[in-house]
């Protein structure tokens, strides 16, 4: 199993991965750095546990709104399914990261 370190608003976090998968979780902790910048820059100072809320809050709006165009643009309802296992998923290793981020 691979680890990597990830930065989330000035603060370190080591994560667990499986092998080959370093760059994609780079690649996420990179949107949420920029999701957590662009919250700090409209709210000032704000908690670590409040500003994680809203990171999850804003990253869940835009699955919603990929979930909505998707369907609306495929034009058929069985995506649902797709969607609904991709989201359990994702809350899966949102889930596991909670867990990591809890230890430290």
């Amino acid at each position: 199993m691979a680890q990597v370190v990830i930065t989330i608003n000035d603060r370190e976090y080591p994560i667990a991965c499986e092998n080959g998968q370093e760059v994609r979780i780079m690649q996420l902790a990179n949107i949420l750095e920029q999701k957590a910048q662009m919250l700090k820059g409209f709210s000032g100072q704000i908690s670590e546990n409040m500003l994680l809320a809203m990171i999850g809050i804003l990253v869940a709006d835009d699955l919603m709104e990929a979930r909505k165009n998707a369907n609306t643009s495929a034009g058929e309802n069985n995506n649902d399914e797709v969607w609904a296992e991709k989201i359990k998923t994702m809350d899966e290793k949102i889930k596991n990261i909670a867990k990591q981020i809890e230890t430290l």
